[in-house]
């Protein structure tokens, strides 16, 4: 695992919290209606002006010729015009009734000629990093769509109203506003209405403003969005790295000490315990302890089993070899085929524990795979031993072995309804089968053996007795390990590998439920026999 500033979880965390609050801010930094009620709010102002401008100059500024025809008097609406615009920032343009411009608020009269008059700008007094800034803002709104294409501001001096259609409507005597480009690229508002004299069009005066109060009214609104913006995104940026710290860094711990362990070089309990986080990260983290603590168990009961296994194994291939190298030096037949008779019995011995060892190594894979069918045992149970005692006669003609011994007896009793479980049936029937084999090997000749299945609440419970002399007390739960050597007396050396009531065990706990040993006492503490619990959860109907 190696550290990195900004690990891709974080890096995902970040870009998920910031974009859509990065989205929604451009939206609102749009601000395309809030700036359309600004210029038609504009657009009326210009239009009320106009419309005084052209009743003041109707009164004040006409002129009567020799023939009685009237007209606008250019040096008085000069100076009217200046009077008028210079409490706002408008340029007022006044229309004789032919169409040409008789009067410009920019341009006075002296003796020398017109002189233009223009507004200085205010200085500049912002600092480099409110320039900076505001560089940014504009290429900001560059990028942002413009809506419709404005047609440019006609650039002849002095202007015609004929350039002008509004100014062509004006002379009919209509009063209307329009929108154009100027030449840096800025907006110019505009609005004309006719000067009257009687109810006579004797000419019309234009009035014209730049953007500037409305663009500066604008980017005040997105530099306040823009500050609110820019706490919210500290404060998300800080959330988001908390947020991505409290995923990314507890599982980065995770990974390293799952790392670690898969090189061999930690232990279970070297996984980082974080299970009081109440969250996924401690379910993950209680997940992987307990499955590298079972890993850990597996590879221990992997190198105790084969170790045992090898233990085993020599047992029988020493005695083997022994008997090998014996029977080459032995000249007499009698002990030759005795020595034939112990060679068989090891082979079949190792045979044997061989056949059992791979039951067992191949137990967990089987379990896995196999699927869980419901098992009547009931039914199941009283059949297995009707089988047994079928074998049994078959085999010896009567009740007793090949020996002429007699042997035990086997029993079922209990109920046979709502006794069914969810199992593998075969495997199930390994468990009872190995549980009989036990019970006879200990089970003196001519006694019984008792197999019983009763429902209790939830569990079905099957018991095995045989009437052996009982288990040690400290050998209650021993009994169940693998290669268990204790054996009956009397018995042959290796008739059993020892792996039966283990395999069982395992069945039975992969199937979800117990079993258990325990003595049958009598009266006087007199101990009568072993008994071994079954219990398994019912299946549900």
């Amino acid at each position: 695992m190696t550290g990195r500033l900004l690990s891709p979880l974080t890096r995902r965390i970040l870009i998920v919290n910031i974009l859509p609050l990065a989205i929604l801010v451009a939206g609102v930094l749009y601000l395309d209606e809030y700036r359309e009620g600004l210029i038609v709010a504009e657009l009326a102002a210009l239009e009320t002006q106009a419309e005084i401008f052209a009743g003041a100059l109707g009164e004040g500024a006409i002129g009567t010729r020799p023939d009685g025809a009237q007209f606008v008097l250019p040096n008085v609406a000069r100076p009217m015009l200046r009077r008028l615009t210079a409490p706002t920032r408008t340029r007022a343009r006044v229309f004789a009734a032919d169409g040409s411009e008789v009067a410009d608020s920019l341009f006075l009269t002296g003796q020398g000629g017109a002189v233009q008059v223009e507004t200085l700008p205010p200085p500049d007094g912002n600092d480099a990093p409110t320039t900076v800034f505001n560089g940014i803002y504009d290429l900001f709104v560059a990028l942002l769509p413009t809506g419709e294409r404005l047609p440019p501001f006609p650039g002849s001096v002095p202007l015609r109203a004929s350039d002008l259609p509004i100014a062509v409507a004006a002379l009919d005597g209509g009063v209307g506003t329009s929108r154009w480009s100027n030449e840096a690229g800025g907006m110019l508002f505009g609005a004309i209405a006719p000067v009257q004299r009687f109810k006579q069009v004797l000419g019309a005066v234009l009035l014209t403003a730049n953007s500037h109060d409305i663009d500066a009214a604008v980017r005040a609104v997105r530099f306040d969005i823009l500050k609110v913006f820019a706490v919210v995104l500290a404060l998300t940026v800080m959330l988001s790295l908390y947020l991505a710290n409290a995923i990314a860094r507890p599982v980065r711990r995770l990974a390293a000490a799952a790392d670690r362990v898969r090189h061999g070089h930690g232990e279970a309990d070297e996984i980082p315990d974080f299970t009081r986080r109440r969250d996924e990260i401690g379910d993950l983290s209680a997940s992987l302890r307990d499955m590298t603590e079972a890993l850990w168990q597996r590879i221990e009961a992997n190198e105790s089993f084969a170790a045992d296994v090898a233990h085993e194994i020599k047992n029988p291939l020493t005695s083997l070899r022994s008997a090998v190298e014996t029977v080459a030096r032995v000249g007499d037949p009698a002990k030759q085929a005795a020595l034939m008779d112990i060679i068989q019995d090891d082979v079949k011995r190792l045979d044997r524990l061989i056949s059992d060892i791979s039951d067992a190594s191949r137990l967990d894979a089987e379990l896995a795979r196999g699927e869980m069918e419901a098992v009547d045992l009931g039914r199941l149970l009283p059949a297995l031993v009707q089988v047994h005692e079928t074998a049994l006669v078959q085999g010896t003609g009567g009740s007793g072995d090949n020996t002429g011994r007699q042997v035990p007896t086997l029993a079922f009793s209990g109920e046979s309804a709502n006794c069914t479980v969810s199992g593998i049936e075969g495997r199930l029937v390994q468990v009872f089968q190995n549980l009989i084999s036990n019970a006879r090997s200990f089970t003196p000749p001519g006694g019984k053996i008792s197999l019983s299945v009763r429902r209790d609440r939830g569990d079905v419970v099957v018991h095995v007795e045989d009437q052996g002399p009982g288990i040690p007390a400290d050998s209650l739960d021993s009994i169940f390990e693998r290669f268990y050597s204790e054996r009956p007396e009397g018995e042959s050396f290796g008739r059993h590998s020892g792996l039966g009531l283990s395999i069982s065990r395992q069945i039975i706990e992969a199937h979800g439920g117990a079993i258990h040993a325990e003595n049958i006492d009598g009266a006087g503490g007199r101990r009568l026999g072993a008994r071994f619990v079954v219990r398994l959860r019912a299946a549900r109907p």
